[in-house]
């Protein structure tokens, strides 16, 4: 499965910053910043601002079986790098 990488950027309720790539099926911006919302909701961080400032297109690549069975679950997979609990 190819997937698109989106490099997000989001300030936390604490004021540190949560960097995270949403991974996706679709190229499709607008679904990418959804995706992300959605997961920033359900660790309590609803109230981040996300928007294409802050989640962007990086690249397009293979994605590994456990990404692609996420991505067919439920439509992304959400890739923690800094400041992610």
């Amino acid at each position: 499965m190819e997937i698109h990488v989106y490099d997000t950027y989001v300030k936390a309720k604490d004021g540190h910053t949560m960097h995270f790539d949403v991974f996706t099926a679709v190229k499709d911006d607008k679904k990418a910043i959804e995706y992300a919302k959605q997961w920033l909701t359900s660790i309590g961080e609803g109230d981040a601002a996300v928007t294409n400032r802050e989640c962007n297109f990086c690249h397009s690549q293979s994605a590994p079986a456990n990404v692609a069975d996420a991505i067919n679950k439920d439509g992304y997979f959400i890739y923690k790098m800094e400041g992610c609990s």
